[in-house]
């Protein structure tokens, strides 16, 4: 999955979106990190808030949960949809 910088979904939609996809299919396990916003913001091309709002969709969707200065884990069970 790609994003679209022209598209008309909002750029942390579209990358929660996509890291979301990421978790479904295994490529992220529970119990294990997600990459940080820093490697977000490589990966896409996006500012850091962007990349910050994206990990942040996808706590406040229950699928990741974050430890101050160690970086964000996926859940052992997400919910489901």
């Amino acid at each position: 999955m790609t994003v679209d910088l022209d598209g008309p979904d909002p750029l942390y939609e579209q990358i929660a979106a996509v890291l979301t996809a990421r978790i479904a299919d295994g490529t992220y396990p529970p119990r294990r990190r997600i990459p940080s916003e820093a490697a977000v913001v490589e990966e896409f091309g996006v500012s850091r808030p962007t990349a910050r709002a994206a990990v942040q969709l996808l706590v406040d969707r229950g699928l990741v949960h974050t430890v101050r200065g160690k970086g964000s884990y996926v859940v052992d069970e997400p919910p489901r949809a």
